[in-house]
């Protein structure tokens, strides 16, 4: 899993000096547990044109990342976007996920969400499907964390269902 991260963190780091398009479609969501606030805090990671390509085609909008005019209508479209293609079990329970906002930088864009509470989380279940509506060669890397215990997992399109026990 190691080589994925490497892999995925280069993907970033060269497309900041490409001018073309990116050639691959791929993006990073992060499950960790906050033992003390007994939330999941959730971050995803995105390149930025290929998530505003997507939430421009699901909503037939015209939004821009790096615009300000934008920033209130693209945090309702996240919120959409995100309750609709990003899901949390634990111990059989679906969990609700609270859409916090966004930061964007001229290349990517992290998306950040909180879980309600949850005690002893030991069976973890997600389902990620983020820009699955606009690539179907979309890979997404999803790490779940409990307790200082790191579980990595790729997902590809079409597939969006991971299981961890911890």
């Amino acid at each position: 899993m190691r080589k994925l991260l490497i892999f995925f963190t280069l993907l970033f780091a060269i497309s900041a000096f490409a001018k073309e398009k990116h050639p691959y479609h791929v993006g990073s969501v992060e499950f960790k547990y906050n033992e003390k606030s007994k939330t999941f805090e959730v971050s995803a990671k995105f390149f930025l044109d290929d998530l505003e390509n997507a939430l421009n085609d699901k909503y037939g909008k015209e939004i821009r990342f790096n615009d300000k005019k934008f920033k209130e209508q693209i945090n309702q479209l996240l919120k959409e976007y995100c309750g609709e293609y990003l899901k949390l079990k634990v111990n059989n329970q679906f969990i609700k996920l609270n859409y916090l906002g966004f930061e964007e930088d001229a290349e990517s864009v992290d998306i950040y969400l909180e879980s309600s509470p949850i005690e002893n989380p030991k069976k973890v279940e997600t389902a990620v499907s983020l820009m699955y509506n606009y690539f179907d060669d979309q890979m997404n890397i999803v790490h779940i964390i409990v307790n200082g215990v790191r579980k990595s997992s790729q997902l590809n399109y079409p597939n969006r269902y991971l299981f961890q026990e911890f």
